[in-house]
């Protein structure tokens, strides 16, 4: 499905046509379309940006036609026949005609046949001088060699990663070594490489390694969900190389070789022992890089940014912070759990699944791409709950089947005990829903065990402790302590009427 919300994301940005076409995998008209769509609709981004791709494709296409789409050439096979004598692309374009007419397909026209496959040899054959333009693009990756600092406690050495990042129209490079290539690494160099550069380009070529891209097909691009998160945050575009086409990196392929010189190969014969320690001397050696003049031109790339930086798009307010998706469902008290904690949604999302994006700072719940809730992070003791008012039902019993009376009576109709255990599940928290989930697993014992035992077991429960909880008294069932304790009032003897059980003779001091 075409991302339309991204196509209009990217074109507010001003990157043209041909960049958002290779970064939405789809054809450059689709882009032009539905820009022009979306200006005769009179719809601005700014309206459409709390949207959901969804909702953005209907506003655009209300009532698009499931009617047959065209039939794309075989571009691989029509570029094999031009390699023969005397084949030309008109003669193709009319065979290509007559295959899709015999098919009941609808053909191209003749134009559209031909940029089409100017594009294919573009892309698989032709080699272009890239022009950069000042703050358009930042180029990084992860150098091949290591460095490394010893460990104190072993005297191990521990590798560490470099990564580069390029700004292609001065050169002006940041390096910064890490102790994995995993994502959490990979996002926070992005991070500090804005901070660095003190701004953010419109556009970002990775290479297509896993923490960034999932899948770069020639008609298929899916970029990992935190890396876009961190594009959308900086307000830039993500464009990965072409698998096994380095020509798109040509800049930061060949700083990667001139960072192994500078910083690696000029650090050999000093010993670090900390990442901090190591990554003070990279900083020192980025520096004399970076100011080291031209040699086939005047200036540095210091200076050859001080024209750049005017350029780059101006940087959040906030850092980028990375997220963690989990999925959950709501239960019938209108709360989702997430890492052990309990956040609550709009009572309407109960028994729906959604999306959980977790920050060391924020929980936000999701559903079908909008955000529901969020709530402060929880820490400390587990079961927490966070509960906002605002997501309470006006009425339980119009949405939930229990309430906190419903759970009583049924407790009274069970014995003393039980009535006395539940009260003091729904008064233990400051809302008393968020008490339900232990009444309704004190109720489904009664599916296992009598309600004769589960009446025991609470009063065995409450001769332990004050504050029982649910999972005690089922471990009292599940040992059978509850039918001892009946087996003891069955055999105590019964108290006689009256007072004295001894005579006289009993207390006679001269016995």
């Amino acid at each position: 499905m075409t991302n339309y919300k991204e196509i209009l994301r990217l074109h507010s940005m001003g990157i043209n046509n041909t960049r958002i076409a290779e970064s939405c995998s789809c054809a450059r008209s689709t882009v032009i379309s539905t820009i022009q769509k979306a200006a005769a609709l009179g719809l601005q981004w700014s309206e459409l940006k709390d949207f959901s791709e969804t909702e953005t494709a209907r506003k655009l296409y209300p009532e698009t036609a499931g009617g047959r789409g065209y039939k794309m050439p075989d571009y691989e096979f029509i570029h094999r026949e031009m390699q023969k004598s005397g084949v030309t692309l008109s003669l193709l374009w009319v065979e290509y005609c007559e295959q899709c007419r015999a098919a009941g397909e609808i053909p191209y026209q003749s134009t559209q046949f031909n940029k089409y496959y100017a594009e294919y040899v573009h892309k698989t054959r032709a080699t272009m001088h890239l022009e950069h333009k000042p703050g358009e693009t930042m180029q990084v990756d992860w150098a091949g060699q290591t460095a490394g600092f010893m460990d104190t406690d072993t005297g191990e050495i521990i590798p560490a990663y470099l990564f580069v990042s390029v700004l292609p129209y001065s050169g002006y490079a940041y390096v910064e070594a890490f102790s994995d290539e995993r994502q959490e690494s990979w996002i926070e160099a992005h991070v500090h490489a804005y901070a660095f550069y003190g701004g953010s380009t419109r556009i970002l070529t990775p290479d297509n390694l896993k923490t960034g891209i999932v899948k770069n097909a020639k008609d298929d691009l899916v970029i990992n969900r935190a890396y876009r998160e961190m594009a959308e945050h900086y307000g830039t575009a993500i464009i990965p190389a072409r698998p096994r086409s380095p020509k798109d990196k040509a800049f930061v392929e060949g700083s990667v070789g001139v960072v192994s010189t500078w910083i690696i190969a000029a650090l050999r014969n000093r010993q670090f022992f900390s990442l901090a320690e190591l990554n003070e001397a990279i900083g020192e050696r980025l520096y004399a890089f970076n100011h080291k003049p031209f040699q086939k031109k005047d200036g540095s790339r210091a200076k050859a940014f001080e024209e750049e930086k005017p350029f780059l798009l101006q940087l959040p307010s906030v850092p980028f912070e990375l997220a963690e998706w989990k999925i959950a469902t709501v239960q019938y008290n209108y709360h989702i759990s997430a890492d052990k904690q309990n956040y609550s949604v709009p009572y309407e999302y109960i028994k729906q699944r959604v999306d959980v994006r977790l920050t060391s700072h924020t929980v936000e719940v999701f559903f079908e791409g909008n955000r529901i809730a969020s709530h402060p992070r929880l820490y400390g003791r587990p079961n927490q709950y966070s509960t906002l008012e605002m997501h309470m039902p006006p009425d339980h019993q119009q949405y939930l089947q229990w309430t906190g009376d419903r759970f009583i009576r049924w407790a009274e109709h069970i014995g003393p005990n039980t009535s006395a255990v539940v009260k003091l599940f729904l008064t233990a928290n400051k809302v008393e829903q968020q008490g339900y989930k232990s009444c309704m697993a004190l109720l489904k014992l009664t599916d296992k065990f009598p309600t004769e035992r589960l009446e025991n077991a609470c009063k065995k429960a409450l001769s332990f402790t004050p504050q029982p909880s649910c999972k005690s008294i089922q471990s009292i069932l599940k040992s059978g302590q509850d039918k001892l304790l009946a087996d003891e009032e069955e055999s105590r003897p019964a108290s006689p009427d009256y007072s004295f059980t001894r005579g006289a003779e009993y207390y006679r001091r001269d016995k």
